[in-house]
């Protein structure tokens, strides 16, 4: 796969703070890769996404943009920001418009497309978030649900490589998670790379093929689900605890460990009509 972004021992500090907010963090995102971001408030998380969005210059280390490497000239900032989008955890800090049609072709009118193309690109985009019946609505108007769809759209109208989704769940119900799940699912399948930062280590084992943990501004693990939860002093030292699924086929010794339900129990096998066996609490030390 092709590289799109690179980190080299990238450091930033803000001005009124004494620690880094980011250390030393080095890291490749490569095309096409679903990328799951855990630690704690105040890891470091939101920080790494800006740098490497170039809404944040780091203090020190290197960022290159498929291959290469960025002097943050105002040209480089752009392709920079059109390559890799940034959605916000709070979907109304990202929408300004009248309508959801002109917040969407926003960012395409200032890549100074012709006018078909930014008609084509918003419908596209509208289209692939299933959006098209509210073009002509206040995005206040709209649930939370469908601002953060919006809040997608129009970054995926700026056709990214790459998209940072920072805590893209918070605030929605489990309905509205589900149909957020299967729309990064779409994205992914149209080749492009996505990196979700989220509390949520349910949702960071079933989906991600690849997690990164931030703690105290460093990065301090990247790898495959299966070794990051494994690793018990890097578990306890980043304050995550592990998912119920990976819990539960560890004390079941299934191989390989279920992601979902389904993996757990294909075909509803061991589930009668009427009874269920309870499990025992992974936590109880049955």
């Amino acid at each position: 796969m092709d590289e799109i972004l690179r980190l080299k021992d990238l450091s930033f500090r803000y001005e009124e703070e004494k620690e880094w907010a980011l250390k030393e963090v080095s890291l490749s995102i490569p095309s096409g890769e679903k990328i799951a971001v855990l630690g704690n408030n105040g890891a470091g998380k939101s920080t790494f996404f800006r740098c490497c969005n170039g809404i944040l210059r780091p203090k020190e280390g290197s960022l290159y943009l498929k291959g290469e490497k960025i002097s943050w000239k105002k040209k480089e900032i752009l392709n920079l920001r059109q390559s890799v989008g940034l959605i916000f955890q709070e979907a109304d800090h990202q929408l300004i418009a009248g309508t959801v049609a002109e917040e969407v072709s926003f960012g395409p009118m200032n890549l100074k497309l012709s006018e078909q193309e930014v008609r084509n690109r918003v419908e596209k985009a509208l289209a692939a978030m299933d959006l098209l019946k509210y073009q002509e609505k206040a995005p206040h108007e709209l649930s939370g649900g469908e601002k953060k769809r919006v809040s997608i759209a129009d970054i995926l109208a700026m056709e990214p490589e790459l998209m940072l989704l920072d805590e893209p769940a918070s605030s929605l119900d489990p309905l509205n998670q589900s149909l957020l799940e299967a729309n990064l699912e779409k994205l992914n399948q149209k080749g492009i790379a996505l990196v979700v930062a989220t509390h949520d280590v349910d949702f960071a084992w079933r989906w991600a093929k690849r997690i990164l943990i931030f703690h105290q501004g460093r990065l301090v693990a990247d790898g495959r689900g299966e070794e990051i939860f494994a690793d018990e002093a890097l578990i306890e030292k980043s304050g995550l605890k592990k998912p119920l699924l990976y819990e539960v086929g560890k004390i079941y010794g299934i191989s390989p460990l279920p992601k979902t339900l389904k993996e757990l129990l294909p075909d509803g096998e061991g589930i009668s009509s009427g009874s269920a066996e309870i499990l025992p609490d992974p936590s109880d030390g049955r």
